[in-house]
Formats: C-alpha cells, structure tokens, sequence
C-alpha cells in the first residue's frame, strides 16, 4: 500500500514539471524583454513606454488566463448521476451485462441523456461507479469522470473541459498574442544584432528564437480549437463521433456557428476576453440536433431507445428550445424504460405462446 502511495506522489510532483518548464520561461521572457531590451537596449523614452504598455497587458492577460487554466477544477458529475445504494449493489453483483444494463436503463430513467455506446448501452464508469452525462469522459490522469471533457493538457497539468474550456481558448489566445507582440518588437534588435555588437545580445536572440518557436505551435493549436469551438466538437468528439439514437454524428451538439461560440463563451459579448466563467449550461445537458438530413439545424435528438427500427422510425421528433431540453429529457427516459420493459414482456409473452402452440 505505501509504495502505491508513494508511487501517485511521484507522479503528481511529475506532472507539474511541464508547468513549471512554461513558468520559467515566462519569467525569464519577462526579465528579458522588460530589463534587457526596454531598459537597457531600447535608447528612446517614448518607446520604451509603449512597449512597456502593450507588453504587460499581454502579460497579465495571459498569465490571468493561464492561472484559470491550470487552477479550475474539472466539473464532474452531480450525484443524480450516481446508482442507489439497492441498485449499484445489484449491479456489482450481476455478471450478465443483459441484467446490468436493465438496472442502469431502470437508473437512468429520469436522467436527461441523448448519447450512449456504440453497441446503444448506457455509458457507465465502472471506476467512478457513475452513469456518465452526455459528453463525459474518464480522464485516466486525473481518475475522474469530467463533464464536457475535452483532453487533459501536461502543460497545464489538467483536464480541459467544461469549467475551464474558455480559460483555455484564452490562454492560447493571449499565449499568441505574447509571443507575437514580442518577436514583432523584437525583430529590428534582432537584427542589428548581426551588424553592430548590440548590449544583451544574447537575450534577444534567444528571446525572438524563443517567441517565434511558441507562436507558431500555438498558432496550430489555437486554430484547431478555434474550429472546434464553431462545430460545437471537443477534440475526443472529433476523433470519436458521440453514438446518438440514429448513428454516430460528429454535428450531433452542433446549434450552428452563432449558437457554439455562445455556448462556450455566453451571450454577453463584453465578457468573452475576460478569463472569467461565462458558458453556457450546466456541464450535464447539452442542447442536441436532430441527425437527419431534412432537418439540420434546430431539432433534437430523441434519446428514446430502439426497440425496432420501425418503431423508432414512427416516433415523431419535434424541435425544442435549449431551456426545453432538460424536462423533455425527463419525461422521454421515464417513457423508455416503460417501452423497453414493455418491449421485453411483449417479448417474452410471444415465445410463450409460440411455445405452447407448438405439437
């Protein structure tokens, strides 16, 4: 047991490594930049107070933003999302996974949740003993189930999802802007550098090297998350289509671009580029469209589950708003796990009475 113990201790003080990699590199940038090349190289007053402006609001938005980042705790599921003590006991002891998925159908019959497996279960974490919300994942670093998880970052030794997703957008935001606004300022020193024997040249060369290095893998970064962000995907959704009632859809959360960028940023346009929590929702439900190719836009998923594909093809399905979702959702999966139990019994009675009829 104490090695174990010791074992997750090594780990943790590891995973801060990266973070603390960045950390010196940002003092040093600043020592650099501020020190070197303001004070020391940059010979006009009014130079060097613009710099000096622009650098620190960069720097303060960016460390602000990254703080955020690393500092938020993921969201996990609330405990409505969790068995009973009578139906997760039955649950463990169960060794049919038939049985098993009749107790989670009969557990998550109140629970609003559009998306299952790919074999259409209910999605469960055996680790955390929880019925996973729709877009929840198990992160393994930080042996959680996190809602909206979108990957965990070793640079920010997190997992990015819910509760900090629009800290993270901003970090690379402002990381970018930074890194852009220093090799920018820093170029024409760069330069006289390899014609005059400049004072602290070896800060500004590393110091543009350095930012010039950082800008352009953020830049991919960003404009990957950027894209992201417009689709209404997390990266695990883009590598793995959530599996809705119709199929597996990589648009299934998309409420087009206006209503994506809402849903992570908020409505109030004056709080976007503030590293402050502003989303959309609760991290639990997410508003979800129809997966059909007549209607594309604004109608919703039904979570129903199929009992035959001509039934499901007969439920009529009708779009609602976002602040509609949760109580639709409430009143489909009590209608689900009477239709599935009914589906069974109708079943069952059928073989009985082939049975009987037989000579």
């Amino acid at each position: 047991m104490a090695p174990t113990h010791v074992l997750r201790c090594c780990q943790r003080g590891l995973a801060w490594i990266p973070v603390i990699f960045i950390a010196l590199v940002v003092c040093w940038s600043y020592y650099a930049y501020v020190v070197e090349l303001c004070l020391f190289t940059i010979l006009s007053i009014g130079e060097q107070i613009v710099y000096l402006i622009f650098f620190h609001l960069s720097f303060i938005m960016f460390v602000w933003s990254y703080w955020k980042t690393i500092f938020t705790h993921p969201a996990n599921p609330s405990k409505e999302f969790c068995l009973p003590k009578a139906e997760k006991e039955s649950y463990e002891k169960e060794e049919r996974p038939e049985t098993q998925q009749e107790i989670l159908w009969r557990a998550a019959a109140s629970l609003p949740m559009y998306t299952r497996t790919g074999a259409g279960a209910i999605r469960y974490c055996d680790r955390c003993q929880v019925i996973k919300p729709d877009r929840c994942h198990h992160c393994s670093a930080c042996d959680m189930c996190v809602l909206k998880m979108d990957h965990h970052c070793p640079w920010v030794n997190n997992c990015v999802g819910f509760s900090n997703y629009k800290f993270f957008i901003l970090f690379l935001a402002y990381s970018l802007v930074y890194c852009l606004f220093i090799a920018a300022t820093v170029l024409q020193y760069f330069i006289k550098f390899w014609t005059n024997d400049t004072h602290a040249k070896f800060h500004i060369l590393f110091l543009f090297f350095v930012a010039a290095m950082f800008c352009i893998s953020i830049l991919s970064l960003f404009t990957y998350h950027l894209w992201l962000v417009g689709k209404n995907r997390s990266t695990i959704e883009a590598f793995r289509a959530p599996v809705f009632r119709t199929g597996s859809d990589k648009n299934g959360f998309s409420l087009g671009f206006r209503k994506n960028i809402a849903q992570v940023f908020g409505d109030q346009k004056k709080y976007w580029l503030l590293p402050i929590f502003t989303s959309q929702g609760d991290g639990l439900t997410f508003p979800a469209r129809l997966v059909n190719a007549a209607d594309v836009e604004q109608a919703t998923v039904n979570p129903r589950p199929e009992t035959s594909k001509s039934a499901a093809a007969d439920v009529p399905v009708s779009p609602v708003g976002e602040s509609q979702n949760r109580l639709l959702c409430n009143n489909q999966h009590a209608n689900n796990i009477g239709d599935h139990q009914a589906a069974n019994t109708l079943t069952s009675g059928e073989t009985l009475q082939s049975s009987n009829m037989m000579p």
